[in-house]
């Protein structure tokens, strides 16, 4: 390109109206958020800038056309934040959101003293984003998480390394707790539970990005807890704590599917948007768990 650069006006305007027209909402907030990214700046240094430089425009360029295909804007930037952890992200696992941090609220109010646990379990680990969270919040447990995907496991130990974890946290790929020996205090999971028929009504930057064995839950969407719910006797410790993360309106599901293994639920509690997202368990009063 020739002459003087665009201004950041017209880059700005040009770019939130292709966003508008993929069928992006908040198109303009995202534009911002494209050129932000393109700059390597941040917000408030956006608003300094007169022109655009012609070194971004690549750059730019390259991520629109990323995200008018729908492409979340998390793998573009290649990171996204989870509770105070900067995460890198890929396709191999689902993209953390605020909706899971739900899950580190309920465990915190469960167990408030800090030096209360001493091992947590994540299954169905991904980016590790929820068993890294408990770590930063309980600074003498042990972590290990574990995800059927090999890219998945080595991601999160990508993230444990970024977020300096790495060392009281193992990761591994594996089908739940089918190659684990031992009990654990704290047991975190979001499983897959979006029922098969309703995948093709996800939002494009889901159904078409993120990872499918991480979304289907089988016919029902409740495949993966009928499986994590049934090796909770030789995983999870007498008096530990299980935490899961649910789909909207599947909690009276999953807690019949809990008593059955002998768990008594603890806690239902909303996310943001007012949907039950996260049930707790404890082992019933005066049962014994079946652990070897």
């Amino acid at each position: 390109m020739s002459g003087n650069p665009p201004s950041l006006r017209q880059v700005l305007d040009e770019t939130a109206a292709a966003l508008q027209g993929a069928g992006i909402d908040q198109a303009r907030m995202e534009a911002r958020r494209l050129l932000c990214w393109s700059l390597r700046c941040d917000h408030a240094a956006l608003l300094t800038m007169n022109s655009f430089p012609e070194e971004a425009q690549t750059r730019l360029v390259d991520a629109l056309s990323r995200r008018c295909l729908r492409e979340p804007m998390a793998l573009i930037e290649g990171e996204t934040g989870f509770w105070s952890l900067t995460l890198g992200v890929s396709q191999d696992t689902l993209i953390p959101r605020g909706d899971s941090e739900t899950l580190i609220e309920v465990l915190l109010d469960l167990r408030p003293d800090r030096k209360s646990v001493g091992s947590v379990l994540d299954l169905g680990t991904g980016t590790g984003c929820l068993l890294l969270a408990a770590l930063g919040e309980y600074e003498e447990a042990f972590g290990v998480g574990v995800d059927l995907s090999p890219g998945a496991a080595q991601l999160a130990r990508n993230n444990a390394r970024r977020n300096g974890l790495d060392g009281r946290s193992v990761f591994m790929a594996g089908s739940w707790c089918d190659a684990l020996r031992g009990t654990f205090d704290v047991v975190l999971s979001n499983p897959p539970y979006i029922p098969a028929d309703d995948i093709a009504g996800l939002m494009p930057e889901v159904r078409d990005h993120e990872p499918a064995r991480a979304l289907v839950g089988g016919m029902d969407g409740l495949d993966a807890y009928r499986l994590i719910l049934g090796q909770m006797s030789r995983c999870l410790a007498p008096g530990g704590v299980l935490v899961l993360e649910i789909g909207q309106g599947q909690e009276r599901d999953v807690e019949r599917l809990a008593i059955a293994q002998g768990l008594i639920l603890r806690e239902a509690r909303a996310d943001l948007g007012g949907i039950i997202r996260a049930l707790s368990f404890e082992w019933q009063s005066g049962y014994s768990p079946d652990i070897t």
